[in-house]
């Protein structure tokens, strides 16, 4: 089986692209040129990886299948290139990043320009949803999510700490009595991001209380959220991150500081539990932890 790592970064291409023709532009080969060194990947594998027609290119099974093996592949000799060539920290490639909308909005996308001006080779795609994409089914090379993991297979690495905060506008407490403890709560009107109507806080002598809550208004957006309490439509738990800028203001003000929001959140990189990180991955998530540093911390 004799493979080249220039067909194998073409198929790479037409699998994102959906297009031989311009996928082949980009390695400088006419479209005969570039379909042949794919038949030729094809031959050597005995399986079909590309459905053609006059319109679209799209992967069969094979080809999903030989995807991930092809991006593995390509990352390993990557991290071989940067291991000996005496600190150079150029990388060249796609890389694809997804992350929650509102954090992703103000913490990453601001930064980007900065990463691919030190790496002119690189492409990158950020991916920004609220919802929690499955990385290794949509191809995502590096997800960086806010909170607490749930047990996976995936491999993590905490960038930085995410606390969080009782908040509630003075707007609010205009009309209702300020909570003296975690009980008084259960009087307030609370806003509830997703379905969590339990609070969970660690006391100061480290016990736990879990307080039931309700409200009028429920989001599954962190942004809506912290909107409706600047607003003063009532009390909300949100991450010192996502309300500095309302708590320097004065717009919000912080509730019931002793009492520490459980569980623990923080920012992490999360990615495929490939025995290989790829390069990319490692200076992107690197450069990521760098301009984290400046985030809230806990106390």
């Amino acid at each position: 089986m004799d493979w080249d790592l220039l067909s194998l970064r073409l198929f790479l291409r037409v699998a994102a692209l959906r297009a031989i023709g311009k996928a082949g532009e980009e390695f400088g080969f006419s479209p005969a040129t570039a379909t042949q060194r794919l038949q030729a990947l094809e031959a050597s594998l005995g399986v079909s990886l590309l459905n053609r027609t006059t319109r679209s290119v799209t992967l069969t099974l094979d080809g999903e299948r030989f995807l991930s093996h092809a991006r593995g592949i390509i990352d390993a000799v990557e991290e071989a290139r940067l291991d000996i060539s005496g600190g150079e920290t150029r990388i060249k490639g796609l890389l694809r990043v997804t992350a929650s909308s509102t954090f992703g909005h103000r913490y990453i996308a601001p930064h980007i320009a900065e990463f691919m001006a030190d790496h002119p080779e690189a492409e990158v795609q950020l991916h920004l949803s609220d919802n929690v994409v499955d990385i290794v089914e949509q191809g995502f090379d590096l997800a960086i999510r806010v909170g607490a993991l749930a047990p996976s297979s995936l491999r993590a690495r905490k960038l930085a700490e995410s606390p969080r905060a009782l908040v509630a506008s003075p707007r609010y407490f205009a009309e209702h009595e300020m909570p003296e403890n975690l009980d008084d709560l259960k009087n307030h009107n609370c806003l509830l991001q997703g379905a969590g109507q339990n609070w969970l806080f660690q006391l100061s002598d480290k016990k736990q209380k879990k307080i039931s809550v309700s409200g009028t208004f429920q989001s599954n957006s962190g942004e809506a959220i912290a909107m409706a309490a600047v607003d003063g439509l009532g009390i909300a738990i949100k991450s010192l991150w996502d309300v500095q800028d309302h708590l320097k203001s004065g717009r919000l003000k912080i509730l019931l500081p002793d009492h520490r929001i459980l569980p623990d959140w923080d920012v992490w990189a999360v990615r495929p539990a490939s025995p290989v990180l790829p390069a990319r991955t490692k200076l992107f998530t690197g450069f990521l932890e760098e301009k984290f540093r400046n985030l809230p911390k806990r106390t």
